[in-house]
């Protein structure tokens, strides 16, 4: 592993293959359906190494949208939009951004034993703002 990660990514990046695992959502455990899809988002970095490029494999934690909200609604017991008024959504919010990588080290467990190569020590999450500005940017010059 340590061979791979230190070859060299070429003047101004021409050996470099960049791949961004698409995220899953990390208040869930992992299931059949992420060890197929899994393969398949190793076999593109992986061939790329084997060409001798330096290939990043940034994992990441899709951490927005409906799944985050129902699992910090289903911890707290809430049942109706007016309980998330009540309590503010700043305190709703909070709720969610803990619930949404409660799973991480099972998903780092289960990756491992599929013997993917990733990196969770530069894994990119979505609610992170560097992440959401990134996103913001890719619009604009749109």
């Amino acid at each position: 592993r340590a061979s791979i990660d230190q070859r060299p990514a070429g003047e101004q990046g021409d050996n470099e293959y960049v791949f961004y695992d698409g995220p899953p959502f990390a208040n869930g455990l992992p299931h059949y359906g992420h060890l197929l899809t899994g393969y398949a988002k190793d076999v593109v970095p992986r061939y790329q190494t084997m060409r001798g490029r330096r290939v990043e494999r940034r994992f990441g934690w899709d951490t927005h949208g409906l799944p985050a909200e129902l699992e910090a609604e289903r911890v707290l017991g809430i049942t109706d939009k007016s309980q998330i008024d009540e309590m503010g959504i700043a305190a709703f919010n909070d709720a969610c951004r803990t619930s949404v990588l409660t799973y991480t080290q099972e998903w780092q467990d289960y990756v491992t034993r599929q013997a993917r190569w990733v990196d969770f020590e530069h894994d990119y999450k979505t609610l992170d703002p560097s992440f959401m500005e990134s996103v913001i940017w890719a619009f604009k010059q749109l």
